[in-house]
């Protein structure tokens, strides 16, 4: 049983900074090469949406357009653990950030694609 733990989450200013972290169990990254994990936020009324994704193996990352260049995402592969570091963050990043993962990066900003779901790690971004 895969399970996804996520934290990091806080409150912020605009332009201030946060890194969340997922940390996965139930399966070791080596195990799921080729695999995909990453970051999607809901906020109030509005649809997931994802974030940022990347194969487990590094090879490919993935970004909403409304972050890039403003967050990255990272794993440690020592530690079985995602992290998305946010930088320059806006109130419209207010949100519910969700860790996801499945076996395949069939789609990777798609939320329908991924199998395994976190609880969440609230973040609020004031202006």
């Amino acid at each position: 049983q895969v399970q996804l733990v996520e934290s990091g989450g806080g409150s912020v200013q605009a332009g201030g900074s946060l890194r969340l972290s997922c940390a996965a169990s139930g399966y070791t990254y080596n195990s799921w090469s080729g695999s995909c994990m990453g970051w999607f936020r809901q906020a109030p009324g509005k649809e997931r949406e994802g974030v940022a994704t990347m194969t487990t193996s590094g090879g490919s990352t993935y970004y909403a357009d409304s972050v890039k260049g403003r967050f990255t995402i990272s794993q440690d592969n020592a530690k079985n653990t995602l992290y998305l570091q946010m930088y320059s963050l806006k109130p419209e990043d207010t949100a519910m950030y969700y860790c996801a993962a499945d076996r395949w990066c069939t789609r990777p900003l798609v939320d329908a694609y991924f199998s395994y779901w976190g609880q969440g790690t609230q973040v609020t971004v004031s202006s």
